[in-house]
């Protein structure tokens, strides 16, 4: 498919949602010049998750080959009681549930993740890569946008895609909601090699521990080279921090009333680093004219149904098909691609904290009254339950090459 002739689209942030929509407009024959403000592309953090709807956005953007190629696939996701050490439930994730929802559950280090992306968008000539380019506002007059940069530079495009996380500073102009909301819940990350894992806890699963107040999350990575560890814990942290070293004794602190099993887990990580999480409310104001938000600048959510990058991932091929379907009608297709997903976003939002406060955090006749729930459920009841999620993604089938790949 040959270039559209007209001006780029500008896409402010180079992270895995940025990258994603410049790889499925791309491949929607649009011109796109991505604006990263860091002086080099790259993802920190440690791992990730990916439910069936990753891959199928994969898929659509044409990455599905070598995201499953780096992938390691768990067979299942295991909650655990904290305090006991007992298992509450299991959800397999094999051969049934690839056949319920037509792709795998898998877990892969964020940056190899990142790295699929950014290779895929160096080989694609209609894609324009920048680093050094923090876009700090826009300007627009119905016919064109112009982003500003923090240099002084101005970059003009047909259509502004704010891709720039959650400090976004599109969002600034098209929402004005002021800054993040601090949720008290602070995260510790680690990523140790595998032989450093206790040896009866290394299970092919996405494990979580659940106890009053805390939780502690671990997979492999990295074909079974290394382990993520993610610690999480209410302490009601006042302030953002993002990445800040911290030593063992600080991470233990909100474990000391877990069992010694999965206190274990916490003693074996290295190198520990604290983020104190934010979210924001649901808005249905995405779009500016020819301005639009895309992941975590449109929706940041917490982490507790692991779908962060999996939305920022669906959005890119939601805003592709939409630019797509309305060639030369920008501001329609930005309003259509709006509505399409604010209302499953929102519900991954909201969802997202009420996992957090009442499955994995309760304590006392709470915590039981979820230990019973759980317990009960059918695998077929958990497939259900989760059906909205990982099988009504309301992107379309992917190409049929691609299907076909992505249950064999």
């Amino acid at each position: 498919m040959t270039t559209r002739p007209e001006k780029p689209i500008l896409v402010a942030g180079g992270g895995i949602g940025g990258l994603a929509a410049a790889l499925g407009l791309a491949r929607a024959g649009f011109a796109v010049t991505v604006l990263e403000r860091a002086a080099a592309l790259g993802e920190i953090g440690a791992g990730i998750q990916l439910g069936p709807n990753a891959f199928q956005a994969f898929d659509h953007l044409g990455i599905g080959d070598a995201a499953r190629a780096m992938a390691v696939y768990v067979d299942q996701l295991r909650l655990m009681d904290a305090l006991t050490a007992e298992d509450i439930a299991t959800i397999d994730v094999t051969e049934p549930f690839r056949r319920r929802f037509g792709n795998p559950y898998a877990v892969v280090h964020r940056g190899d993740l990142h790295g699929v992306f950014l290779r895929a968008c160096e080989a694609d000539p209609r894609i324009t890569l920048r680093t050094g380019c923090a876009v700090v506002d826009y300007e627009q007059d119905g016919r064109a946008v112009t982003a500003l940069l923090k240099s002084g530079e101005r970059v003009e495009g047909s259509v502004l895609i704010g891709a720039d996380g959650l400090w976004s500073r599109i969002r600034a102009r098209v929402v004005g909601d002021g800054p993040p909301r601090v949720t008290g819940h602070t995260t510790y990350r680690s990523v140790i090699p595998t032989e450093m894992m206790p040896e009866d806890l290394r299970w092919n699963a996405a494990t979580l521990w659940a106890g009053p107040k805390c939780h502690i999350v671990h997979y492999p990575l990295s074909g079974w080279k290394q382990f993520n560890l993610v610690v999480t814990y209410h302490n009601d942290a006042p302030e953002p921090v993002a990445g800040l070293p911290v030593e063992e004794e600080e991470v233990m602190r909100g474990f000391q009333h877990v069992h010694p099993k999965a206190q274990s887990i916490i003693r074996h990580g290295r190198d520990w680093k604290l983020w104190v999480l934010c979210d924001r409310d649901p808005t249905e104001k995405w779009v500016d004219g020819r301005v639009a938000l895309l992941g975590d600048a449109a929706h940041p959510t917490l982490q507790y149904l692991a779908q962060g990058a999996c939305m920022a991932m669906e959005d890119g091929v939601c805003l592709a098909q939409e630019m797509a379907a309305r060639p030369g009608e920008a501001e329609a297709a930005l309003e259509a691609y709006r509505r399409r997903r604010v209302l499953r976003t929102a519900r991954v939002q909201l969802q997202s904290r009420a996992v957090g406060d009442h499955i994995y955090h309760p304590n006392g006749a709470h915590a039981a009254l979820r230990n019973s729930i759980m317990s009960a459920k059918s695998r077929d009841e958990w497939y259900d339950a989760i059906a909205w999620l990982y099988g009504e993604t309301g992107l379309g089938d992917a190409p049929a090459e691609a299907r076909v790949a992505a249950v064999a």
